[in-house]
């Protein structure tokens, strides 16, 4: 019966197609958010009642947080969509800290993105600014989860991922090499310019867009191998 060939034949079709596109609205919409935080929430303190209470800084901030949680289903499709590209070529010990530091580089995005999002609600529902001291520990919380640990998870998640596809022949070594440069990059980025994060979407772009231009065709010496060694 051709069904069951027919049926992966199809799958494996669509999997790349579908992790390009995920990579894709991934990237342009986590770096359109990254912009906007980076133009009107600034990390300093001091001009923290700027952005919450002009009426053009909270708009422009509250999109860029509405944004996050879209960009974060696209990075858990991304995610498993290379996965089930990679497919049974995967190695366990690169695959857990791929989907491990994903995971967490969600979930600290998620986190962040509610503590701002909380502080204007609160500016929003009491038509004033938080107190000072309030407004300094969240700011602080939200810069150590959005541009310390997250940050290092993306560090980490380019590493596995730069590793896990160079090492199946998915990427062209070049792409590879460019991601651990970027990881390196964003692993010691601390009081940098915040601008050095959208290096991390920036390569993800990279990475989507070569899967979309190859997505269709096998990975060199590998396709044929994986599929015929079980029978």
């Amino acid at each position: 019966m051709m069904a069951p060939q027919e049926s992966i034949t199809r799958t494996s079709l669509r999997t790349p197609r579908a992790a390009a596109a995920a990579g894709i609205v991934f990237s342009l919409l986590f770096g359109l958010a990254l912009v906007l935080l980076v133009l009107s929430a600034p990390s300093d303190t001091a001009t923290g009642g700027v952005w919450l209470t002009e009426a053009s800084h909270r708009t422009t901030t509250a999109l860029a947080l509405r944004l996050v949680p879209f960009g974060g289903i696209a990075f858990l499709w991304f995610i498993g969509a290379v996965r089930d590209r990679i497919g049974p070529r995967e190695d366990q010990f690169f695959a857990t800290v791929f989907l491990g530091s994903g995971l967490l580089f969600v979930a600290m995005l998620f986190v962040g993105a509610a503590v701002d999002g909380g502080l204007i609600a609160s500016a929003a529902a009491r038509s004033a600014v938080p107190g000072p001291d309030t407004l300094d520990i969240s700011r602080q919380i939200t810069h150590l989860v959005l541009h310390v640990y997250a940050l290092r998870m993306a560090a980490v998640f380019t590493f596995s991922t730069a590793t896990i596809t160079l090492r199946t022949k998915v990427i062209p070594r070049w792409i590879g090499v460019l991601g651990f440069a970027v990881g390196v990059v964003l692993l010691v980025s601390e009081g940098l310019t915040p601008w050095v994060e959208l290096l991390f979407p920036a390569w993800i772009l990279l990475l989507s867009i070569d899967i979309m231009r190859t997505g269709l065709r096998s990975p060199r010496g590998a396709g044929d191998t994986a599929i015929d060694a079980p029978g």
